[in-house]
């Protein structure tokens, strides 16, 4: 990335940073969030995006919701630092990451709850910064897991937008294709254009541009054909929460691509950091999926694609079975076979 996806910037009366996602490819621009219902915005309408981003932003977005606090004592900083994060929870439910900063930062705060309060922002300030740190040592690893898997000379398939503009800096799926390109690897990307906000031809597309890697943009219905005609090698795609089982919820459309891997004998990866498991979760069942506004289907940017008042489903995510997972790609090395024991074994 050649700037931050999201920063602080500053101190404890900063502010947040992030390059504004809704406007690429076609402008390049940084906004600044000054407040928590800023940044509770920035995550709602996809400003920022992407499972780990969204965590950096739910932890950088609970300073915003106390760095004005003026309580005295613990107690009183506590539920002003409780209702900063409920405010942010109500933002997107799929992306665990998202609850699992928040619960961090509310963890951290209990812990050092003998402190000064102006020493508790501060220290609190230094676990959002923690968080953002880690996640760009994280993507890098999972990127070294997973170089080998793509062959030279070979194609992969990718869906929606799990790269830098999803992490830190680096990504996740996309972390995978960096680290073969910087080993060398020649091979072609085939980017679904992931409908309806097209979050694979505007962001991957361009990400992987940038960096000099051969991609190719299709509709989402060409996928079939595309693997049918033996130019896919492999599929690798990101994640927004995996049940302890290994069932995986992602952008609407990557079960339907996990399906025709399966029928195409072409093996299909998850990459995705501890932080997106939620071993709360037996199943995939239990996965809370996201449903946005009819107008991301019927007037996408700006223009009317579909008649006035029709009924519209828009799910933001579906959810791929782990039968149809050949491996998970994570900061401690892949799983695979994918099941609860292979995940608790690697996650304990």
């Amino acid at each position: 990335m050649p700037l931050p996806t999201i920063e602080w910037l500053g101190g404890i009366e900063g502010c947040v940073r992030l390059i504004d996602q809704t406007l690429l490819p076609t402008e390049f621009r940084q906004i600044e969030c000054h407040s928590i219902e800023a940044m509770w915005e920035a995550i709602k309408v996809l400003r920022v995006r992407g499972a780990p981003a969204i965590g950096i932003a739910a932890a950088f977005g609970t300073i915003l919701g106390i760095q004005s606090s003026r309580a005295a004592k613990y107690d009183e900083f506590r539920r002003a630092l409780e209702k900063a994060a409920d405010c942010l929870a109500t933002s997107r439910p799929t992306a665990v990451n998202l609850f699992w900063a928040l619960e961090r930062m509310k963890r951290v705060a209990d812990e050092n709850r003998l402190m000064t309060i102006p020493l508790l922002k501060e220290r609190l300030l230094d676990e959002a910064l923690a968080i953002c740190e880690e996640d760009k040592a994280v993507c890098r690893a999972i990127g070294r897991h997973g170089a080998d898997l793509i062959p030279d000379g070979g194609g992969v398939l990718t869906h929606c937008n799990a790269g830098g503009l999803a992490t830190a800096d680096y990504g996740t799926a996309l972390a995978v294709m960096f680290a073969a390109h910087e080993q060398g690897k020649r091979f072609r990307v085939f980017a679904d254009e992931t409908r309806p906000l097209l979050q694979g031809a505007r962001l991957t597309a361009w990400e992987l541009m940038q960096a000099g890697i051969d991609v190719t943009v299709i509709c989402d219905s060409m996928a079939a054909a595309v693997m049918r005609q033996g130019k896919v090698d492999l599929v690798v795609v990101g994640a927004d929460r995996i049940a302890a089982n290994g069932d995986t919820a992602n952008k609407i459309g990557t079960y339907a691509v996990a399906i025709l891997a399966k029928e195409h004998g072409i093996p299909f990866y998850v990459a995705a950091p501890a932080s997106t498991f939620d071993l709360s979760l037996p199943e995939g069942e239990g996965i809370p999926i996201e449903e946005r506004k009819a107008e991301e289907v019927t007037c996408g940017f700006g223009r009317r694609t579909a008649p006035e008042g029709v009924k519209v489903f828009n799910p933001a995510f579906d959810v791929t079975p782990a039968r149809y997972i050949a491996g998970i790609v994570t900061e401690r090395g892949i799983i695979s076979p994918v099941g609860d024991a292979a995940i608790r074994a690697m996650l304990r």
